[in-house]
């Protein structure tokens, strides 16, 4: 029998106090092949076992036809914040950690020129499977951030081919 652990998520805006760490612990191994990242312009600022927050401003390009975030940029944003907490930046070379299944929820319209940020957390893990929460805030000028989306999920670890 395998043992499951857990693993408590940033809850609110707590995440804000993890955004200046050295430029060296940030560096993963996934972005340096990653164009849709660097496409994105999403940029790390904290990676730990099991968590990761990045950043990214909503370009114009990143719009819909209603002049609004398009969900598959925030799904992009998110998916990969995903990764990079599944796949410890200093972990084995032998195997990866890779998306099963995952859900997502929009609950506001992500509005152009504003910086998202994107806090995952693993919320369980049991052998091979894990489970992932993704928070997706958005900046307001003058106001606490706000939540725009919400993303979980299900992760398997497979041999690196």
């Amino acid at each position: 029998m395998t043992e499951a652990t857990t693993q408590t998520a940033v809850a609110g805006p707590e995440y804000l106090s993890v955004a200046h760490e050295d430029a060296a612990s940030l560096d993963h191994p996934i972005l340096a092949e990653d164009r849709t990242a660097g496409w994105l312009g999403l940029k790390v600022r904290h990676l730990a076992d099991g968590h990761a927050v990045t950043t990214m401003t909503l370009r114009e390009e990143m719009l819909n036809g209603f002049g609004i975030a398009h969900g598959g940029m925030i799904f992009a944003f998110a998916d990969t914040t995903f990764a990079l907490a599944c796949n410890p930046h200093t972990g084995s070379v032998d195997t990866i950690t890779v998306a099963s299944g995952v859900d997502v929820n929009f609950l506001k319209a992500g509005i152009p020129g504003r910086t998202l940020t994107a806090v995952a957390d693993r919320r369980a893990q049991s052998g091979r499977s894990g489970i992932y929460d993704v928070r997706i805030y958005q900046s307001v000028p003058g106001a606490d951030d706000e939540v725009v989306a919400e993303f979980r999920g299900r992760s398997r670890t497979i041999a690196k081919k």
